[in-house]
């Protein structure tokens, strides 16, 4: 056991020294704490009462958003399932297959939603269309990854029984692997849209439509208080959705 302890104590100096290198290069400092009377001081003065007057004006933009994160995130569901198969090694046709396929996933993963709006902002022009586009690109890439771990971690056991009753390979791996692995599918999928709905937020930002747009002119309009009730309508509608998507999971299991 001294190996083990040996091995603790230097992974330990290594976390600390990392740590330490860490607070250094983001200026992170304790006393910066104290500035957080001031902040709390902020929000209260500017923050409330909120302006629920402005709720209706609401209700268009929020739908806006949903429909972005549900359609960027389904769609990339859609053309992930069969790149993940390929991605996996189990499943994967051929090694050449396998590593172009985790290579595209990977560079659509690796390349924010941001990145990919402010190009398609440029190329498509202000609107809900180029964040559903970006959104749909990098979930592309982590809905692939995600499911491809599933698929070679699935039980083997159904895929040989489908092979023992002469199924072919690709039909096979859909019947045996598919039933194994959906509620884990499910489970990914829901998170994603959540990301999504907040990813479409920041979105809104750079011209994108939905509430995020009008959270970023309220906030360069100073008017905080209406900022107060996008946030919670916001909050409510991510806490909706993990609710349905709790709810739906549970009936698939």
């Amino acid at each position: 056991m001294s190996w083990f302890r040996k091995r603790a104590w230097i992974y330990a100096l290594l976390l600390v020294f990392f740590t330490w290198w860490s607070m250094g290069k983001t200026e992170f400092e304790w006393r910066n704490f104290q500035e957080f009377g001031n902040a709390v001081s902020f929000i209260r003065d500017r923050f409330f009462p909120a302006t629920w007057s402005t709720l209706p004006n609401l209700v268009d933009p929020m739908l806006v958003t949903l429909a972005m994160a549900f359609l960027g995130t389904f769609i990339a569901l859609i053309i992930a399932l069969p790149l993940a198969f390929a991605a996996a090694k189990n499943t994967a046709a051929h090694p050449v297959i396998y590593y172009l396929d985790r290579f595209f996933l990977s560079v659509l993963r690796s390349i924010p939603e941001i990145v990919f709006g402010l190009v398609f902002v440029v190329v498509f022009g202000l609107g809900p269309f180029p964040a559903v586009i970006a959104i749909l690109l990098h979930n592309i890439g982590v809905l692939g990854k995600l499911i491809s771990e599933l698929v070679e971690a699935a039980d083997p056991g159904p895929q040989e029984a489908m092979k023992s009753v002469g199924s072919g390979r690709r039909l096979g791996n859909v019947f045996s692997i598919v039933p194994q692995i959906w509620p884990n599918v499910l489970s990914h999928y829901f998170y994603r849209f959540e990301v999504a709905i907040r990813t479409s937020l920041i979105l809104g930002f750079i011209g994108g439509g939905g509430i995020g747009q009008k959270l970023f002119n309220d906030f360069n309009s100073f008017n905080y208080a209406a900022v107060t009730v996008e946030v919670l309508f916001i909050m409510l509608l991510v806490i909706a959705v993990d609710l349905f998507g709790a709810f739906v999971r549970k009936r698939v299991i």
